[in-house]
């Protein structure tokens, strides 16, 4: 039985500026910013929440079943690398008209970064159906189109797949009561502690209310771990710490990969909350959210080396 994975697809170009940005702008004048930065070094990563947590899921030998929308002007790059990876795209629906979701980040030498995002085909993610998928034991809702995230949410509720709700990204553009109905629908919830406070601000619930409703919340606290609320309490989880620290981006949706790994194969809350922490580690000791690349044997070594116990 396969994961489905909804979220979206997206091409990250970063650029670096080697200067500062406030060098370059006057603060008395930004009510008429009109300014040019020459960017000599840029390159293209793959993204999106679903490729990101796809491409987790698959190096740990889980079957990832993708739901996300590209643009016609420029998906076949995506669509030549999923197939290099042997990820399926039978729910991958390329739209006329359309560019993908773009993400533009300027970076200065300080670290400010200058970001623009295009959500391009993201936006009508709901011509995907959820419930039209099949052979599915396990989904999760990732940030997307808002009207794709509620659509899919009710889609997989009522064919009885049991999905994680990961609103991240899409928190500010779901309103108070859609976040309730879909927390009422999930299974589990997951966040980070950010988004944990902003969710309890925009639903009322108390963490303690978000975790009546589904089977576990999880929530994801960086160099602190994580923590996972379930039945028989609070269960820490560890942080891995990381050979070295290059590039956070899609460390949330890495974790996220281990985490619907661990539960698709019934590994019980410690084990997956740690098999979790580890991909998020292994991401961040890599530049772009999907290159890094261990083996199977290399993340069992990992997961012996950090907790002194078997991962099998």
């Amino acid at each position: 039985m396969a994961t489905l994975i909804c979220g979206s697809l997206a091409y990250d170009n970063i650029m670096t500026f080697q200067g500062r940005f406030g060098d370059h702008i006057l603060p008395d004048q930004v009510h008429m910013l009109n300014i040019s930065f020459l960017v000599p070094t840029m390159r293209r990563n793959f993204g999106g929440c679903a490729g990101n947590i796809a491409y987790a899921l698959k190096l740990l030998g889980g079957d990832a079943k993708i739901m996300a929308t590209l643009g016609d002007a420029d998906a076949q790059l995506y669509i030549d690398r999923l197939d290099a990876l042997g990820l399926s795209r039978e729910y991958v629906r390329v739209l006329p008209d359309q560019h993908s979701a773009q993400c533009f980040i300027t970076t200065d030498l300080s670290n400010n970064q200058i970001t623009a995002f295009h959500p391009g085909a993201m936006i009508k993610s709901h011509l995907n159906h959820a419930d039209e998928a099949r052979g599915i034991s396990l989904g999760i809702v990732a940030p997307d189109g808002a009207q794709g995230m509620r659509e899919h949410a009710e889609g997989m509720a009522r064919v009885g797949v049991p999905f994680v709700f990961d609103p991240g990204q899409g928190l500010p553009i779901l309103e108070g009561v859609e976040l309730c109905r879909m927390i009422e629908l999930a299974t589990y919830v997951a966040v980070n502690d950010y988004e944990a406070k902003l969710l309890s601000n925009k639903t009322g619930w108390s963490i303690e209310d978000i975790m009546s409703r589904v089977r576990a919340l999880v929530i994801t606290r960086g160099e602190h771990g994580a923590q996972i609320y379930y039945d028989d309490g609070v269960l820490e989880v560890p942080a891995v710490k990381a050979r070295q620290v290059v590039d956070p981006t899609g460390c949330g949706d890495a974790f996220r990969g281990g985490l619907l790994y661990g539960i698709e194969n019934e590994l019980g809350w410690e084990k997956t909350g740690r098999l979790a922490s580890l991909m998020s580690a292994l991401k961040i000791e890599h530049q772009g959210p999907q290159t890094y690349a261990p083996t199977r044997a290399d993340i069992e070594e990992r997961y012996q080396q950090a907790f002194g116990s078997s991962l099998s």
